[in-house]
């Protein structure tokens, strides 16, 4: 009998549907917004994404994927150390060299769209966007997984450090940018510094204790069809994917309907 505390993917790996559903959702959310900016970033539809309701829909989006990104690094981690007990192997030397891997490989991901928007846009380029940051938020992560549902508050102050320092009107350099701490004049199409989005990453930890503890789920999911789950689930099983190829995809849409060069 199936485990309703435990929902599998259709090859069995143990993952569980409602956070990839969720992360599906928020890829599909990104893909409009991005539409929408493409629109308005090449002048061929007059809508301002950097203002208002579409500002905050931004924002909306970044926090979705940076939430599911804190929940499962809970789940992982949770199995990951069951699997290192049973190799009687050293668990912060294991655990540390997992999540370097795992994080080095999303950020070296950033990089690649570092190179591709700045070969692409020139100015405003990506330096430090969202994978650049997930990346970095994995790596971070061993060291926060003892403070548990605590994170929430650790994250809630990182939160708080990154307004401060945005209001604060600081000026940085190159170097202090990832911190949240940027030169003037700076722009960028995706600037998403440590802080304060590493503190939603934490939050999400702290919530991933209260909902996933020791990587099962503490709550009963409602009887939803399957066939209404399944094409979320989908996406989010393959957004990293879906993030590096999806821009390519609309701007080659965009050119094919509207014949307006847009590869410079």
């Amino acid at each position: 009998m199936k485990n309703p505390y435990q929902l599998t993917d259709v090859n069995g790996r143990g993952r569980f549907e409602e956070i990839d559903m969720v992360r599906g959702i928020a890829i599909l959310m990104m893909i409009i917004f991005h539409t929408l900016f493409d629109l308005y970033f090449f002048g061929l539809y007059p809508i301002d994404v950097t203002t208002g309701f579409w500002r905050y829909f931004a924002f909306t989006i970044a926090s979705l994927f940076l939430l599911i990104v804190g929940i499962s690094l809970i789940i992982s981690h949770a199995r990951a150390v069951q699997n290192i007990s049973k190799d009687n192997e050293s668990e912060s030397i294991k655990i540390l060299l997992k999540y370097f891997k795992r994080g080095a490989g999303i950020f070296g991901c950033g990089l690649l769209v570092t190179v591709a928007t700045w070969f692409y846009l020139g100015e405003g380029f990506v330096i430090f966007g969202i994978l650049h940051l997930i990346g970095l938020s994995i790596i971070l992560a061993p060291f926060f997984f003892r403070f548990k549902k605590n994170n929430v508050l650790i994250g809630v102050l990182c939160i708080i450090i990154g307004i401060v320092l945005t209001s604060s009107g600081m000026n940085g350099s190159i170097f202090s940018l990832w911190l949240g701490i940027p030169p003037a004049p700076f722009y960028s199409v995706d600037y998403t510094p440590l802080f304060p989005w590493f503190g939603v990453v934490l939050i999400g930890m702290g919530i991933g204790e209260q909902l996933y503890p020791n990587g099962k789920r503490s709550f009963s999911m409602p009887n939803v069809p399957e066939k209404l789950i399944s094409p979320f689930a989908f996406l989010g099983r393959h957004s990293l994917i879906i993030y590096l190829i999806h821009q390519p995809i609309l701007i080659t849409i965009l050119h094919i309907f509207t014949g307006v060069p847009l590869f410079g």
